[in-house]
């Protein structure tokens, strides 16, 4: 199997973060999206949205992060994406309110404003913006925490998918400023998920200095 992506985004590291914790090889080939590299006519071959990352497995192209954890952790049994009907439900519910409101609204609007547009020269960030970002993540943040008072994993005592999807955005919470102070529960369960030796193996190399 051959995985698109642009290491740094938390897409792409939490799909090679579940290939690496269920030890799927994956052939990694990188796209420099700051390079325009996911809108060449080859990789819009491969996904006409134009996003990372995307997985392809023989004859059978695959894009959006979740559906490619969802199918590589269907491959190999495990706690990841167990098959019982209540418990997949369950992962889905927590990956589809991360899609929504976690990522969409909370977290995904500081990492640009805060981070990408930083790192791409893209003037300072829309505070209008990141004061809407701040108060949805904050909003989300204690559904989460509160969740997280009943039980160590979003869903129950062992480690599924949903847990690498909600936790992948957390790797970039201090570059991006996010207002994690107030959920301690919140930064336990990081601290458990971000532990496992996969997300290390995986992590985005920083760029080597030029010469």
């Amino acid at each position: 199997m051959k995985l698109y992506g642009f290491a740094p985004s938390p897409n792409t590291w939490k799909v090679r973060a579940v290939a690496a914790h269920l030890g799927i090889p994956l052939e990694y080939e990188f796209v420099d999206l700051t390079k325009g590299g996911s809108h060449t006519p080859a990789f819009l071959a491969l996904n006409p949205t134009g996003r990372t990352p995307v997985l392809v497995d023989g004859d059978f192209k695959l894009w959006e992060s979740t559906a490619i954890l969802q199918y590589l952790a269907s491959k190999t049994p495990s706690s990841l994406f167990p098959n019982d009907p209540r418990t997949r439900a369950d992962i889905v519910r927590w990956q589809s309110w991360s899609l929504m409101h976690w990522g969409k609204e909370g977290c995904e609007p500081l990492l640009f404003q805060r981070l990408v547009k930083k790192l791409l020269n893209m003037g300072p960030p829309d505070e209008a913006v990141v004061a809407k970002g701040v108060e949805c993540f904050n909003k989300e943040a204690k559904v989460l925490d509160a969740h997280l008072a009943k039980q160590p994993y979003l869903v129950g005592k062992d480690i599924t998918i949903a847990d690498f999807s909600i936790a992948a955005p957390l790797f970039h919470a201090k570059a991006a400023d996010f207002p994690l102070g107030p959920y301690g529960r919140i930064q336990e369960w990081f601290g458990r998920v971000s532990a496992l030796p996969c997300w290390g193996q995986t992590a985005p190399q920083a760029p080597a200095a030029a010469a």
